[in-house]
């Protein structure tokens, strides 16, 4: 029986896709740099801000320094209409409501910086408690280090097999699988059933309320 859940954040709570490329595409744009379509997007994000600059980027340019100045380029644009296109998924209401009806603590867990994951979390999605919400902090590794996930276990109190972790990509899976957690991935988000399965998913999900099944 499992007692909690653990939401990564884009791609499994919220679309995000838009307002990222946007942003990103921007900072290609003022450096004369060509841009990548929306959809290419879901290849480049989910391993934090660092690695989406890196992989936008063309290879001969993926040096520290222009690395670093395109971090902060991305993070300024981002921070100026992050929210203009980004809406909760079609049925992640309904999957809220129903863990809340049953008492299911849950908590996010996200490669975004954890200033922006608590904003974006609060604004975005009010109406629900989340009993942690983490993004990536200072000195600690980000996922797919499990170290995130267990702070998570811990503060609650329960144990990480009684965790489901619902994402949306093979960096969610690892996490979930290096942590002892149940797995489960989310079709609607940006990665593919096979990258899914081939890093560890127990379950595939269509839909966001399907997670209901499970309690």
């Amino acid at each position: 029986m499992f007692e909690a859940v653990i939401f990564d954040l884009d791609g499994t709570l919220l679309d995000t896709l838009e307002d990222l490329a946007r942003a990103m595409n921007r900072v290609l744009e003022q450096s004369g740099l060509p841009v990548h379509p929306v959809e290419n997007y879901k290849l480049l994000v989910g391993d934090g801000v660092e690695n989406l600059v890196r992989r936008a980027l063309p290879e001969p340019m993926r040096d520290p320094q222009t690395v670093s100045r395109a971090m902060a380029a991305m993070r300024l644009e981002y921070s100026k209409a992050w929210a203009a296109s980004t809406r909760p998924y079609p049925g992640v209401a309904e999957l809220l409501d129903g863990l809340r009806a049953r008492r299911i603590p849950m908590a996010v867990l996200s490669n975004k910086p954890d200033d922006f994951t608590k904003r974006m979390v609060a604004t975005m999605l009010p109406s629900w408690q989340f009993q942690l919400v983490l993004g990536e902090r200072t000195g600690i590794p980000r996922k797919p280090d499990p170290g995130g996930a267990l702070e998570i276990s811990s503060s609650m109190g329960i144990d990480p097999a009684g965790f489901l972790y619902l994402g949306d990509t093979d960096t969610d899976m690892r996490t979930a699988v290096a942590a002892g957690m149940y797995p489960v991935g989310a079709l609607w988000g940006f990665r593919t059933a096979r990258e899914l399965l081939s890093s560890g998913a127990r379950r595939l999900l269509k839909r966001p309320q399907d997670l209901l099944e499970f309690f």
